[in-house]
C-alpha cells in the first residue's frame, strides 16, 4: 500500500512539474509584446504595460522567471535591491495568486501578468506559453 501511495505521489508531482506558464494580458489588448519585451517589463526597464507579479516564490513563478529573464530567485532579488538601493527602481505590484493575476490583467487594459495555464479564462488573453 505505502509502494502504492508513493507511486501516485511522484505522479502528482510530475503533473505539477509539467504545467505550462501562460503569458496573458486583458482580453481587448491590441499590444503584443515579444518575449524580450516582457522580461523588459518584468525587469522594470519597459514601462508600457504595468506587470503583475505573484507575491510569493512558487513553481508557476519560477518557471517564468527562469524561462524569461534567466532569473533565479536569488538573482531576481538582488537585481531588484540594487535597483531600490540606487533609486533606480521598485519591485513591480504583487498579487496573492493565479486567480488574483487573472482578475486584475482582467480589468485593466494596461496590465501583463503570468499564471499557470490551467488558470486562464475569457478575461484574459494568452500571448504565449512557456513548456
Amino acid at each position: 500500500m505505502n509502494k502504492l501511495l508513493s507511486a501516485l505521489a511522484l505522479l502528482g508531482c510530475a503533473s505539477l512539474a509539467q504545467a505550462e506558464v501562460a503569458v496573458i494580458v486583458n482580453a481587448g489588448a491590441s499590444a503584443a509584446p515579444s518575449q524580450a519585451d516582457v522580461a523588459n517589463i518584468f525587469l522594470g526597464k519597459d514601462k508600457s504595460l504595468k506587470g503583475v507579479d505573484i507575491k510569493d516564490w512558487t513553481p508557476t513563478k519560477d518557471k517564468f522567471y527562469s524561462a524569461v529573464t534567466s532569473k533565479n530567485e536569488a538573482q531576481l532579488k538582488a537585481y531588484w535591491s540594487g535597483l531600490v538601493f540606487t533609486g533606480k527602481g521598485q519591485p513591480l505590484p504583487t498579487v496573492a495568486d493565479d486567480a488574483a493575476v487573472v482578475a486584475k490583467v482582467g480589468a485593466e487594459a494596461d496590465a501583463i501578468g503570468y499564471v499557470d495555464a490551467a488558470s486562464v479564462t475569457p478575461a484574459v488573453k494568452v500571448l504565449f506559453t512557456l513548456p
